[in-house]
């Protein structure tokens, strides 16, 4: 580790000598002088890593010094020292942007503390959290050996987000590929899980998943005040994750309720799912005129408004609501301009779609493959676009307006990276993560098969068709032209299949600050 240069300024330097000496013992380098001219001339001359400065001097006040100094270097730290604590003294001094400040007379241990708060800081976190996920490893080893419930995987799931986050922020690469095996092998265990119990879980109706959402969350809000409901398509829980601390500024969390998404995790199964209230099977019996399978042509997202008001007419429910779709930046504006005409609803929904467009820029333009590389960038670049976007100036007027928040996605999503060979006739459905139709052809261990979709509340899109869901990271590929199809999908975003980021997905409720 390179040693840490100090440079000390205080017209009383030589009273000071014990603490110079104590921190050179401490391996610290420490220069000294006695006024504002000098330190100003001595960080033009050497490369400081801190500055303790006076604020008390004759000639060039600390103040005084302090300015100076930012205008030269304005991300040295500088920690006053100052025999005052006037509030108003400490306000101009922080507003200039001191690191920290000590009071006189000094101690040793203080000074020492300063400077590792501040200078050791990264060092020192990035030590302790990785001594603490070594720790956490050991245990979350033992929880994946016996996890077999669907709220142990809610739980596991988020202490695997929680510690991805708090490594990347630390840029530990070895921890983080130990991590990763970690989420790898959750995933591996997760698919059993899934393809073991789905059915079952389906039929657990305390359970919470796409088709009871609305029931479950929404409904039991309108019976206090107005709701703004927003469904983000295609919002990972890691993603939700990070843009929450924006979200906080304006709402207080009430309760977070994450939830199943449906098989398929895909917009047109998942989404209508939660307009409806009803399982895809359900909804091509009772809206033959709405539903349209794979195969179908036309768009499969076109009737979500009108699912949701025989939803809300089924529940009995004597509201007003309006349903906003946002595909596009100039509808986001347009919306968030006009947000005001929505005063009166007891309930407004808004689909924004612009993470799904994301996802799939990243397979097609080869600038989103490098600003979305992998997870850490792809949250970052989500997080930069909520900051910048109408959704979060919408957020900000519902607050205004002390409308209640609640926040979801039909479905996450997973950089698929192996691919698992299919084989069909030409009547298939086109999804990479999952695939519908008749005499499919595929690896056994690499899915989860139903032969029986109504089973779990899927419509059977021909006679003896089937459905069939990749496990973990896995994509289907077809033998003709394989390798040119397994370059082109590999490193892109997916979803439709079976993995905790796909499945596991937030919903959460706030009221207003």
């Amino acid at each position: 580790m390179n040693q840490i240069h100090i440079l000390w300024v205080d017209d009383e330097i030589s009273l000071l000598k014990p603490h110079v000496l104590f921190l050179e013992k401490k391996n610290y380098k420490v220069s000294t002088v006695t006024n504002g001219v000098d330190a100003l001339d001595a960080i033009d001359e050497v490369r400081h890593d801190v500055v303790f400065l006076d604020e008390n001097m004759p000639g060039l006040s600390g103040l005084e010094t302090l300015v100076q100094i930012k205008e030269k270097r304005p991300n040295l730290p500088v920690i006053m020292i100052t025999k005052s604590e006037e509030e108003n003294l400490m306000e101009e001094a922080i507003g200039n942007q001191i690191t920290d400040y000590l009071i006189k007379p000094l101690n040793p241990n203080q000074i020492l503390l300063s400077l590792k708060k501040n200078l050791d800081h990264s060092r020192l976190v990035s030590e302790q959290t990785t001594s603490n996920y070594q720790q956490e490893f050991r245990k979350i080893a033992m929880d994946m050996a016996v996890v077999n419930s669907y709220e142990d995987w809610i739980s596991l799931y988020k202490k695997l987000v929680y510690w991805e986050i708090q490594l990347e922020n630390i840029n530990d690469s070895g921890m983080l590929e130990i991590l990763e095996s970690q989420k790898q092998e959750a995933n591996t265990q997760f698919f059993k899980f899934i393809k073991k119990n789905y059915k079952d879980l389906l039929k657990d109706r305390d359970l919470l998943f796409s088709h009871n959402l609305f029931k479950k969350i929404v409904v039991p809000l309108l019976q206090k005040k107005p709701t703004l409901f927003i469904v983000m398509d295609n919002i990972r829980y890691d993603q939700f994750r990070i843009m929450e601390s924006t979200i906080n500024l304006y709402y207080k969390k009430i309760k977070e309720h994450d939830y199943y998404s449906i098989l398929p995790t895909a917009t047109q199964y998942a989404r209508n799912a939660i307009f409806s209230g009803m399982m895809p099977l359900d909804m091509e019996n009772y809206y033959p005129k709405y539903w349209k399978n794979d195969m179908d042509e036309g768009g499969k997202n076109l009737y979500e408004n009108e699912f949701l008001t025989d939803q809300i007419k089924r529940l009995d429910l004597n509201i007003k609501h309006d349903y906003f779709k946002i595909t596009n930046l100039q509808k986001g504006k347009q919306l968030a301009e006009n947000f005001q005409k929505i005063k009166d609803n007891d309930l407004t929904v808004i689909v924004i779609n612009f993470v799904d467009m994301l996802s799939h820029s990243k397979t097609e333009m080869d600038v989103i493959k490098e600003l979305a590389s992998d997870d850490k960038a792809y949250r970052s670049l989500t997080l930069s676009w909520f900051k910048n976007s109408p959704l979060l100036e919408m957020v900000k007027k519902a607050q205004n307006m002390g409308l209640q928040l609640v926040i979801t996605t039909d479905h996450g999503t997973i950089n698929t990276q192996n691919p698992t060979k299919i084989i069909g006739p030409r009547e298939i459905s086109s999804n990479l993560r999952y695939k519908t139709g008749r005499s499919l052809s595929y690896e056994e261990k690499d899915v989860y098969a139903t032969h029986n979709p109504k089973e779990i509340g899927l419509p059977q899109t021909a006679i003896n068709a089937s459905f069939v869901f990749a496990k973990e990271d896995l994509f289907f590929a077809y033998p003709n032209n394989y390798n040119h199809f397994v370059k082109y999908y590999r490193n892109t975003y997916q979803h439709g299949g079976i993995s905790l980021e796909e499945m596991i997905i937030p919903c959460v409720t706030y009221e207003p600050k």
